[in-house]
């Protein structure tokens, strides 16, 4: 296999795990997001002041506790470098967004979020 054909692949199974995520986030679909997250994974905004949690407990108790709404999602960027790869999202709600930073690694094999950061952007203040 020739690199562009390993690096196609890999963009391939990196956006099947960002699919996994955002399935969660717009089906309400809590398992989902074992499949995309590393178990071990971060979620990290601020907030007033630095937050900082489990992104797979966190992300879970949301979606367990509201109701889906109408959402619409976008993969921004994203860039790999080896095992290594970053993803920018993009969330679009009715009246405001999340912006998602995705780390990503690939694990025996499989790419897995190991670390998300976000911003929320209300419309008023979207570029």
């Amino acid at each position: 296999m020739t690199q562009v054909q390993a690096q196609n692949k890999d963009l391939q199974l990196i956006e099947k795990t960002i699919n996994h995520y955002f399935d969660g986030m717009t089906s309400h679909n809590a398992a989902s997001f074992e499949k995309a997250f590393h178990r071990n994974a971060t979620m990290k905004w601020i907030d007033k002041k630095y937050e900082e949690v489990s992104a797979i407990e966190a992300l879970s108790e949301y979606v367990n506790a509201n109701d889906p709404v109408k959402t619409k999602t976008s993969i921004v960027a994203i860039s790999i470098a080896g095992d290594a790869a970053n993803a920018q999202l993009e969330l679009e709600y009715d009246t405001f967004s999340y912006i998602d930073f995705m780390h990503l690694l690939k694990i025996d094999g499989k790419w897995k979020i190991v670390s998300k950061t976000y911003s929320t952007r209300t419309k008023s203040n979207k570029e």
